[in-house]
């Protein structure tokens, strides 16, 4: 399977996710095969068990899947950044390495992005979330203070199914935690939010590696930071170059 120019990269950030790599992957090549030419991202984010050597094995067996290691764990939007500048497609499409999130909607949250010049951000809704009840009653809480306050239109924003154009990634301001404020941030740059409904479930195996936005009192800062952003940019001007 080769792809020497994919217009889609997806792209996973794992940190000691060793039991669940190959089954994720065989999901991802049964929604996309076919469909784009692509590429998958494995961003490495300094794991200390076996998931560098599941990628490598799996990597010998598909051309189309890469590596990329940090020497120790940076955290979340370090890996989906780390993954992005590094993608070849000129989408980018996210989903977490833990299983919870079901690649058989990669192709609609794709899709969306396509369709339209003007979506610069498809972003996955969670229902039926497999989450504990204190995790969720956290969830509600922070996204709705956040919504009153960045009026990004968005009910779920900690969803890791997404789907963007890399280069309005790219030209967004990059801070830790980055991955949790993408429609406020889209938005900022004038492009429109496609929301997509997606089915949450248990992930396959180990636990939760990464923290959760959910805890509204570690973004308190992060949300100060978004809104002063927004509230500082002026409209973008139109440029157009003069000829002699």
């Amino acid at each position: 399977m080769s792809t020497p120019q994919p217009s889609v990269s997806i792209v996973v950030p794992v940190r000691n996710e060793a039991d669940n790599i190959a089954p994720l992957i065989a999901e991802i090549g049964a929604a996309l095969d076919g469909r784009w030419a692509y590429e998958i991202i494995y961003v490495n984010d300094g794991s200390t068990d076996a998931t560098g050597e599941r990628l490598a094995a799996i990597m010998k067996q598909r051309s189309n899947l890469r590596q990329l290691r940090h020497a120790r764990s940076g955290g979340q939007s370090a890996a989906v950044r780390s993954g992005v500048r590094a993608a070849r497609g000129q989408i980018v499409a996210t989903l977490d390495g833990d299983g919870q999130n079901n690649p058989v909607f990669l192709p609609d949250l794709i899709a969306a992005v396509e369709k339209s010049a003007r979506v610069g951000l498809a972003a996955g809704q969670r229902v039926g979330r497999k989450d504990t009840g204190f995790k969720k009653f956290q969830s509600r809480v922070a996204n709705g203070v956040r919504n009153a306050i960045l009026k990004d239109g968005t009910r779920d924003t900690g969803c890791g199914l997404k789907a963007f154009r890399r280069d309005v990634f790219l030209m967004l301001p990059y801070f830790d935690g980055l991955h949790r404020f993408l429609p406020a941030l889209v938005r900022r740059e004038g492009y429109e939010i496609a929301y997509v409904d997606v089915i949450d479930r248990p992930r396959h195996s180990g636990v939760s590696n990464y923290g959760f936005f959910d805890r509204l009192w570690i973004g308190i800062m992060d949300l100060a930071g978004v809104w002063w952003l927004i509230r500082r940019k002026k409209p973008t001007p139109e440029v157009t170059e003069v000829n002699a």
